[in-house]
């Protein structure tokens, strides 16, 4: 693979041996949901007060990776120059030319959230906005806010919902703290170790377009049909000790690309099945760390990579280092989504960033504020933002973040 800058190679390796025979899952704990969230407190909404300068960068477009050094050094130079000129630049000046400055956030009041930690939310196929929090999984049906009670652990206890998706049945599939979860019509059924899954510590769960259910967990990865589960084995990676939670085969997002290869971004890079084949690009191929959060992939096919240190532009065999670029240095991006527009949203920490063809917008925490971390960025049906984390949820519309809480608004 031929690395701007670089010129290092890379190539694909044959995979490592699946099982040869199924583990046999069982059939799971089955229950009824569930029981309304009362909330006394009234509806509040908070918008967004101006702070600072906006820090504007035209984004030159990537060229194919034939252009090699020669595009990349353009691109630096194009982007600081522009940089230096917006940041130098008077209010009065950039509001003329049609800029808006950064955002800050007012820090919700804790009681009245959905949940102190949100770490998911997910809009299905009927419209209910689904949000995976601390204290369990939420519903919002168009009328109320609904906890599912019966998502436990083996010992009846509550969970903490990592991931949430939709399978073509239309069944809502947890993954979570002890196990998965799946919720067919009105009914829970819980799946645990016990059952088969290769760990209870889920940290993804995703549906490919043959209805199977890939699990990514704290050991790995395995697969699911309905009946049975069975472990797809890649390579260890590292122990990241900069954070709490972490483990060598530790999988921290499953996708699947346009034309039905999956991504696993793990903590030995990201690693790609395609058909018989198992490509692993990382730091040998000019990723600055083995520590991969998310791959997503753009309307136009190419595929941009959120690690610990930064976020990479794939684009066929060309790999950018756009944190470079874009902030002169590392700065490791977490969530990461492109939106109806094509407008790319990443967040570092606490700041969230808007990347286009022309600028780079920043959504700076004011400071003496501590909150939202930012766990994740999603775009519902309505093309409305979301973004979910510590200090609960909030939502981008109208050029304003509000803050939902238990009484919405919705």
């Amino acid at each position: 693979m031929t690395i701007p800058g670089k010129h290092n190679a890379w190539s694909p390796m044959l995979p490592k041996a699946l099982p040869a025979k199924p583990t046999q899952g069982g059939t799971g704990v089955s229950a009824n949901i569930l029981r309304h969230k009362r909330n006394p407190m009234e509806r509040t909404e908070i918008p967004f007060r101006k702070v600072k300068l906006l820090i504007l960068i035209t984004f030159c477009t990537i060229t194919s990776s034939c252009s090699g050094q020669k595009n990349k050094d353009h691109i630096q130079e194009v982007i600081k120059e522009s940089k230096t000129i917006s940041l130098n630049s008077t209010l009065e000046d950039n509001q003329s030319n049609n800029q808006s400055s950064p955002t800050s956030f007012q820090f919700p009041n804790f009681d009245n959230q959905i949940s102190d930690v949100v770490r998911t939310v997910f809009q299905d196929s009927k419209g209910h906005i689904w949000f995976g929090c601390q204290g369990g999984a939420f519903r919002y049906n168009g009328k109320s806010l609904i906890h599912i009670d019966s998502i436990k652990s083996e010992l009846g206890l509550g969970v903490t919902i990592k991931d949430i998706t939709e399978d073509k049945n239309g069944r809502i599939w947890f993954g979570h703290t002890d196990g998965i979860s799946v919720l067919d019509g009105e009914s829970i059924t819980n799946y645990y170790e016990s059952d088969g899954l290769l760990s209870n510590d889920v940290w993804c769960i995703t549906i490919d377009k043959n209805n199977q259910v890939w699990i990514g967990t704290i050991e790995g990865i395995c697969k699911f049909d309905g009946k049975h589960f069975v472990n797809f084995e890649i390579p260890e990676g590292e122990l990241d000790t900069t954070v709490g939670v972490s483990s060598p085969k530790m999988i921290h997002n499953i996708m699947e690309d346009s034309r039905g290869r999956m991504w696993f971004s793990t903590n030995g890079g990201v690693y790609i099945q395609d058909k018989d084949l198992l490509i692993n690009i990382s730091e040998k191929d000019g990723l600055n760390t083995s520590f991969v959060n998310k791959v997503i992939e753009d309307k136009s096919g190419f595929f941009w990579i959120s690690t610990s240190k930064g976020l990479f532009y794939l684009k066929g065999e060309s790999l950018v280092n756009m944190t470079e670029i874009l902030f002169e240095g590392d700065k490791g991006t977490g969530s990461i989504i492109e939106d109806s527009k094509g407008n790319v949203w990443f967040n570092c920490s606490r700041n969230i960033y808007s990347l286009n063809e022309e600028k780079l917008t920043e959504y700076r925490i004011a400071e003496g504020n501590y909150g939202p971390l930012t766990f994740q960025i999603y775009e519902d049906r309505q093309n409305r933002l979301w973004f979910v984390g510590y200090g609960g949820a909030y939502r981008y519309e109208n050029d304003r973040f509000i803050n939902v809480t238990q009484n919405g608004p919705w």
